[in-house]
């Protein structure tokens, strides 16, 4: 199992020797997305596909749907999420609006906000295992992330199964997916640099760093993987295919800088 080459964005020099703070912020460890090129299929894709209503203008319009909601098409991925607070809720609804199905789990009782939105809420992760979600994506907050994902039963869940995370951290989460899974999952690290403040009018040319940890070259998982992968695509985040530790490396340069400088 093996992932496509990836982009790498390398700090650049400054023009001069003589550099601001912020100057020296910015071209030694700048947003390291802001200039990696897009991965390859974006540039493929010449106009968006037509997206779903936005499921909380149907809310305001009085359409509260009971229930499931319809069943997805057969292209259509099921992505479980584990941890269903304010983050977990603002992924969904970029999932929903590609034509996804959600299903979510949470400590929390979310079984009436999900009702009115289509999406299956189970009480217990091992409820949502035994649903046969194709992603499992996991929500939760760094501290408790490994508590999480310890208790999940992965047992339950399709030997195909992608696994995806969504933590400002990548290498932890890598190696703690690494340490847990069995070989037959595939694991995929994402950083959706964005938030529901900064994403609430759309994604486009948002960074989202990824690494393909573990994913078959070939098959269901990779389909899966791409189809995943091409949610936040499609939405117009700027893709950058990075690995863990290229990511944590840029991130803890970027604030050091930013703390010494006082910014």
């Amino acid at each position: 199992m093996a992932s496509s080459p990836r982009h790498s964005t390398h700090p650049t020099s400054p023009s001069s020797s003589v550099a601001t703070a912020p100057t020296l912020l910015r071209l030694n460890y700048p947003d390291f997305c802001a200039f990696a090129p897009l991965r390859p299929t974006t540039r493929a894709h010449s106009r968006a596909p037509a997206l779903l209503p936005d499921p909380e203008e149907q809310q305001d319009a009085g359409a509260c749907r009971v229930g499931h909601g319809p069943s997805p098409s057969a292209a259509a991925l099921r992505v479980g999420i584990v941890g269903f607070g304010n983050f977990g809720q603002f992924i969904a609804g970029g999932i929903q609006r590609q034509g996804h199905a959600v299903l979510a789990t949470s400590r929390s009782d979310y079984s009436g906000y999900c009702a009115c939105r289509g999406i299956r809420f189970f009480a217990t992760a091992e409820a949502l295992c035994e649903a046969g979600p194709d992603v499992l994506l996991i929500c939760s907050s760094i501290l408790s992330t490994e508590a999480v994902v310890r208790a999940i039963p992965f047992h339950a869940l399709r030997p195909d199964t992608l696994i995806a995370d969504v933590l400002s951290v990548k290498q932890f989460p890598r190696n703690l997916l690494l340490e847990i899974l069995p070989p037959r999952f595939g694991i995929v690290c994402t950083h959706p640099m964005f938030g529901p403040e900064s994403g609430k009018h759309g994604w486009s040319g948002l960074p989202f760093v990824y690494d393909k940890v573990r994913v078959a070259q070939e098959g269901d998982q990779a389909v899966k993987c791409e189809q995943f992968l091409s949610i936040f695509e499609r939405e117009g985040c700027r893709m950058v295919e990075m690995s863990c530790e290229e990511h944590d490396r840029y991130a803890a340069g970027s604030q050091f800088i930013t703390h010494t400088i006082g910014r």
